[in-house]
């Protein structure tokens, strides 16, 4: 058993080992560390425990001390000389003409070399590109080419399902990825849903092929020639997941029903010719429901309707001074109100007495409005007085007569 911390560098999901040379590291500090390319600035993601000597890839490099101020100072540094570097290189790309997408830009720790990852269709002469490169930086430049799932890795980003890549969290290396993998779990073969950010076939395919496979081996293929409780056919369609099949019965193809495993009897598996199949004259048993569960007891509280507690027979007999002041006496039946004394109602009188008893009525009076007719004969009067000649008509509305011959 040997003692190592794990520790993770900037932009890579895989844990190395380190011996960590008796130093108490906490998880979440950054320590530096001795690789095969110098020293290097590295996270701790966990402290010193024991593993497997089989699981160290040897020599097993030290952890050189912990990180001062001075050298986060200095890889705060180096992550703002690369961004200068990533600017410089796409003009100078450009200026090259070189068919190249850059992707991202790593300095050393020491700073005495700089790594540019690109991606590229095929290969590209960037010679000239690494001497002007070198002539900016005075620095050692290397120029590294990698794969669309590289840059995923890299970039990092959200996949179809809401979550980051996998790639970029805790995978530590690609894992091939086929499409006979959709076909196994009937997934859609439209590449747009099957394919993740980086355009390849999605890593999470192969998560679950070692539970698919094995429930494919323990179930019918599909156009196998099965026995049913309902009779004879073949099968459509098979969901694995729920160990369940659908049926297409010979008495009634169009219908096609679904069957458990358990309810089937497989007479040939696959397609084929149903010649010399011989058909059991005794059916397969079809499944028993699942019996479903009983509630558990619970004691309820006594049922109020409108404020009124329901009693017992035996409360009702007790006294009502007896009676617990917390219930509710129930209201009294209304009655009807009582009848005022009067004359008593005749029934069955004759229709003439009826009319004899009503009220006579009066004559209805017309009344005229003579404010009117006094003040025209005053102002007829005034008229005259002032000498002035009556008017015959004047003011007054002529009907409306309908010319003749129209």
């Amino acid at each position: 058993m040997a003692e190592v911390i794990s520790v993770r560098f900037r932009g890579n999901a895989k844990n190395y080992y380190f011996d960590p040379r008796g130093l108490a590291i906490q998880p979440d500090e950054y320590v530096v560390v001795e690789t095969a390319q110098g020293m290097e600035y590295a996270r701790c993601v966990e402290g010193p425990h024991t593993v497997p000597d089989q699981s160290v890839v040897q020599p097993l490099r030290p952890v050189v001390r912990l990180a001062t101020e001075n050298d986060h100072k200095a890889a705060a540094y180096n992550r703002k000389r690369e961004k200068e570097a990533f600017g410089i290189c796409e003009k100078k790309i450009a200026d090259h003409g070189l068919e190249m997408k850059l992707v991202s830009v790593e300095c050393s720790f020491e700073g005495n070399k700089i790594i540019f990852f690109f991606t590229a269709d095929g290969r590209v002469d960037f010679r000239e590109l690494v001497r002007d490169l070198a002539g900016v930086f005075r620095a050692r430049i290397e120029l590294r080419q990698i794969g669309v799932r590289d840059e995923a890795k890299m970039l990092g980003g959200i996949g179809i399902c809401g979550r980051p890549l996998c790639c970029s969290q805790f995978l530590n290396e690609f894992i091939p990825v086929s499409i006979k993998m959709a076909k196994t779990q009937n997934l859609s073969l439209n590449p747009a849903k099957i394919s993740g950010a980086c355009g390849r076939l999605m890593c999470c395919l192969k998560y679950e092929q070692a539970a698919y496979e094995d429930a494919a081996s323990r179930m019918p293929r599909n156009e196998s020639f099965v026995d049913t409780p309902d009779g004879v056919g073949n099968i459509s369609s098979v969901d694995l997941l729920q160990e369940q099949v659908q049926v297409r019965l010979d008495s009634a193809p169009e219908a096609p029903k679904r069957y458990k495993k358990s309810e089937i009897r497989v007479l040939r598996n696959g397609k084929g010719s149903r010649d010399g199949i011989e058909i059991p004259k005794e059916r397969p048993a079809r499944a028993a429901a699942p019996e479903p569960e009983e509630a558990p007891f619970r004691r309820r509280d006594p049922i109020t309707v409108s404020s009124v507690v329901v009693q017992s027979e035996e409360e009702s007999r007790r006294p009502a001074a007896r009676r617990p002041s917390g219930r509710v006496k129930q209201p009294a039946p209304k009655q009807a109100p009582a009848k005022l004394p009067g004359k008593p109602r005749q029934e069955n009188r004759p229709k003439a007495e009826k009319r004899q008893d009503r009220p006579e009525k009066l004559p209805v009076r017309t009344v005229t409005d003579t404010t009117a007719e006094k003040k025209a004969a005053a102002d007829r009067a005034a008229r005259q007085e002032a000498g002035e000649p009556a008017k015959s008509g004047a003011g007054r509305r002529r009907p409306y007569r309908r010319p003749r011959g129209k």
